[in-house]
């Protein structure tokens, strides 16, 4: 992964569901295609392949990537009817599933464009698990744009000096080039370079590039802390006019853990937290990108967000993208509310069961979730956490460290491993969210960082070997009641960890461990709705009745 993460990256995104790496994803891939488009357009293809082929309607993977082509982003609650909207606005977009088709990763779609001055481009995208996408081709020229910084995408004739008059401009505008890097199929005909810069890029410098010789085209994909910026506007508007310190290399260097043992580490090196820890990484790296952090600011977001995803499903009705799911969560809290006595779950317990499936139920429904680390395993977070406040009367500030700890187990498995489904099955994605919710109650309970690690490794383990087979390709069963299952899962595990029980397999190799075992895993075991209880008779049977 050609990226580094960051605290949006595992909390995070802030999304309409129902798959952050099916629906978010995708829709990055469009929104960064449609940011090369000079033009509207009026034609659309998309070809799908692998995990993306066979599950793009049940993901709503077909309205995200349309969503992206109209330059909406992930959060925006129109994505539900995007196509309606295309439609009614002149947009041609077609799907073509290629289910047979080779293909380099499981979440690979390529992207075809017709403007209205006739224009045409070729894109191929991948979406990479939590929500975060690559473009790897541009009109059949091997690329590799993130999204993590400003990418100037410069189309040119392969010539000797062009890269240097563009650095130049660059140069005298005051634009500092992060990498730069050249794509070309052959020497001396047409060829692309990608640079990534640590700022914005205005429209004039765009144009006296495009005045320079031997240049075809010259586009922009603003990063996406562009997009995180309204999540992380501080109160007092002036913070973002003090200046940005930048950090000593050493301490660059200290705080780019690579697994669990170096952050233990450091913990210990500065008698701090792995909330603290983590804290201090986003201080750092976002001082490198020139920006103030906001960190709070952008977590009390998240945390509104997540009380919200839980109320929206309490308070009213929703309708999901299959209609397998819908009530439950409801029907959970009124069973514990006229059955107190007989109920064998206490209140907590209660809320907690309930909360997990309800953020189910508005993922699925396509409402406004947040991804920790995927919007398949949304509900185990919010779950865990905003129980126990409920019932504990944890502050604000004891929430936001306690979501920094969960980050930090989030990071150090998508750094070592993976969170994706299509890759590593859905003990990535639930394994991954029940780890991060364990860490983040013996955080909350003031254990130690040995005790959160073990706490999560605790939950892995508990959760490894277990299979995506999303019935008819849908996030909602067996999503939902597996994020309720991993919730318990981490609070348990968590209890164990602060009971002073040890581990014989620590957290790094629990983590290598789970990775091997996803790697292991048949396709169809994996997102791609093909086996395990997706492909029982009773869910073939619906799928005949409802998907035709």
């Amino acid at each position: 992964m050609n990226k580094t993460l960051q605290l949006a990256d595992i909390i995070g995104p802030i999304m309409v569901g129902p798959s952050s790496s099916h629906t978010a994803g995708a829709l990055k891939i469009a929104l960064m295609t449609r940011r090369l488009c000079k033009h509207d357009p009026v034609h659309v293809e998309f070809k799908l392949y692998g995990s993306f082929s066979r599950t793009y309607k049940g993901h709503g993977t077909d309205r995200a990537l349309c969503a992206g082509i109209l330059g909406w982003e992930p959060d925006d609650l129109r994505i539900r009817t995007s196509l309606d909207y295309a439609k009614e606005h002149g947009l041609e977009v077609v799907f073509t599933p290629l289910p047979n088709e080779p293909y380099d990763h499981p979440n690979t779609v390529d992207v075809y464009i017709t403007d209205t001055e006739g224009e045409t481009l070729s894109t191929r995208g991948v979406s990479i698990g939590g929500g975060m996408a690559m473009l790897r081709r541009i009109d059949g020229i091997d690329v590799s744009i993130t999204g993590e910084h400003t990418s100037l995408v410069v189309c040119q004739h392969d010539v000797e000096g062009v890269l240097a008059s563009i650095a130049g401009i660059l140069s005298r505008n005051h634009i500092n080039i992060a990498t730069t890097r050249m794509f070309r199929e052959r020497r001396g005909e047409k060829a692309f370079t990608v640079m990534e810069i640590d700022s914005d890029v205005p429209d004039r410098v765009v144009e006296e590039i495009h005045e320079q010789p031997n240049i075809i085209q010259v586009r922009v994909i603003p990063s996406e802390s562009c997009y995180q910026k309204k999540h992380h506007v501080p109160q007092n508007a002036a913070e973002d006019e003090t200046p940005v310190n930048v950090p000593d290399v050493s301490e660059v260097d200290a705080i780019d853990f690579m697994n669990a043992k170096q952050m233990l580490s450091y913990c210990e090196a500065h008698s701090c937290t792995i909330a603290q820890a983590f804290r201090r990484r986003e201080e750092i790296l976002c001082a490198q990108l020139g920006r103030h952090a906001h960190i709070d600011t952008y977590l009390d977001r998240v945390l509104s967000v997540m009380r919200s995803s839980v109320d929206a499903s309490l308070n009213k009705d929703v309708s999901t993208m299959g209609g397998l799911i819908g009530s439950e969560s409801k029907d959970v809290m009124e069973y514990h509310r006229t059955h107190a006595q007989d109920d064998p779950c206490d209140d907590q317990l209660t809320r907690l069961t309930s909360y997990a499936l309800a953020v189910l139920e508005t993922n699925a429904s396509m409402g406004r979730i947040v991804a920790c680390p995927t919007a398949g395993s949304a509900g185990v977070l919010p779950a865990v956490l905003l129980s126990l406040q409920d019932e504990k009367g944890y502050s604000p500030a004891q929430m936001r460290e306690a979501l920094l700890c969960a980050a930090a187990i989030g990071y150090l498995v998508s750094r070592n491993a993976t969170v994706a489904g299509a890759e590593g099955g859905c003990q990535a994605e639930i394994g991954t969210a029940s780890a991060m919710a364990a860490a983040a109650v013996v955080q909350l309970a003031g254990g130690s960082p040995k005790q959160c690690f073990n706490a999560a490794s605790n939950a892995l383990t508990n959760l490894m070997g277990l299979v995506c087979d999303p019935v008819a390709g849908l996030v909602e069963v067996p999503c939902q009641k597996r994020n309720a299952t991993a919730a318990v899962s981490a609070m348990s595990s968590a209890q164990i960890a602060l009971s002073g029980v040890e581990n014989l397999v620590d957290f790094d190799e629990t983590v290598q461990a789970m990775y091997k075992v996803g790697q292991s895993l048949p396709f169809a075991l994996r997102e791609s709705a093909l086996g395990g209880l997706a492909a029982t008779p009773a869910a073939c049977k619906w799928c005949a009745s409802h998907m035709s």
